[in-house]
């Protein structure tokens, strides 16, 4: 049988002033949200494919490196499934699920209509660093990396 632990009076009253106070119980939910979807920050921002249905095959690049070989090409390298030439063979016999933003934090942004930093548009919601590298990317990955110090050190 299993036995209940039951709450305190004073850990009854320290949550009910907790909850009372709206901005510090709303901000610790929206928070909390933030950081849930940060840990899946490569299934949301990365410039490998979710999910590649190619020759009768799946394959998940986001876990896996595949060789060139594997999509038609002559190379034993990783594939750069942003190249023109790889989303071609692809698209010949399959197809490819991008993540939200087809970008990792690291990418250097090669279609960019203007110098770096770039703003804003549709292809970079936030925009690009110095480095033409994605800002939104960047924001997702940080802040998981920042959070998971500072509870690691608290």
């Amino acid at each position: 049988m299993a036995t209940r632990t039951r709450m305190t009076p004073l850990t009854q009253r320290r949550i009910a002033n907790f909850k009372a106070n709206r901005r510090g119980y709303w901000s610790l939910w929206i928070f909390s949200v933030l950081f849930v979807i940060s840990l899946f920050a490569e299934i949301l921002a990365n410039d490998k494919p979710v999910l590649i249905w190619y020759d009768g095959g799946l394959y998940v690049p986001i876990a896996n490196a595949y060789p060139d070989t594997a999509f038609g090409g002559d190379f034993a390298t990783e594939a750069d499934y942003r190249d023109p030439f790889v989303r071609e063979k692809v698209a010949e016999k399959g197809w490819m699920i991008w993540p939200l933003l087809p970008y990792h934090y690291s990418t250097i942004a090669w279609d960019l209509r203007v110098p770096a930093p770039s703003p804003p548009d549709e292809n970079h919601w936030l925009g690009t660093d110095d480095q033409a590298r994605d800002v939104a990317a960047g924001l997702i990955y940080g802040f998981r990396i920042s959070v998971i110090f500072g509870l690691v050190l608290t």
